[in-house]
């Protein structure tokens, strides 16, 4: 089973339209967006996944409430950390690299996911420590998302 990973979209409404189109080509069963949304017309262009969605806030998310209620058709969004279990698998994700690193080294998650620095990581600190890169492009000019391999615990980036 695949998961898909994004984060840091910031409003780049034609990359997260990719990422959902790569997401749905490779059938994940799960979406989880390590924040940095931006607006919610940002959220709102995740409503063509087939699959849930699960979300948290990052630094640059201004308009919670909206953001919060475009959630509502698609999944979950939490405030800082959201624990998800699936397949047998426990990920944390974080927008917050500071808080990510010791989650992952407590060796509690198989997955710890992570945002805000717009680079990809991926390492193993007890947990798979994954940070996808950033969806909008805005800081790297490379456009990025993951997509996680459940069974292996494999992490790919996919330019989109």
């Amino acid at each position: 089973m695949k998961i898909g990973v994004l984060s840091d979209s910031h409003d780049n409404v034609p990359m997260i339209d990719n990422a959902v189109e790569l997401f749905n080509d490779e059938a994940v069963a799960l979406v989880i967006h390590a924040g940095d949304f931006v607006a919610p017309f940002a959220v709102a262009a995740l409503h063509n996944l087939k699959c849930r969605v699960v979300g948290v806030f990052g630094n640059n998310d201004g308009e919670r409430i909206g953001i919060a209620r475009q959630f509502e058709a698609i999944g979950e969004i939490h405030p800082n950390l959201a624990i998800i279990e699936i397949e047998g698998r426990t990920i944390a994700a974080t927008h917050y690299p500071e808080l990510a690193e010791p989650i992952a080294k407590s060796g509690r998650y198989d997955i710890v996911i992570y945002g805000h620095t717009h680079e990809v990581d991926i390492r193993r600190q007890c947990s798979l420590l994954l940070n996808p890169g950033e969806t909008g492009g805005w800081t790297t000019g490379r456009c990025t998302a993951a997509i996680v391999e459940l069974d292996s615990l494999e992490a790919e980036i996919r330019e989109l």
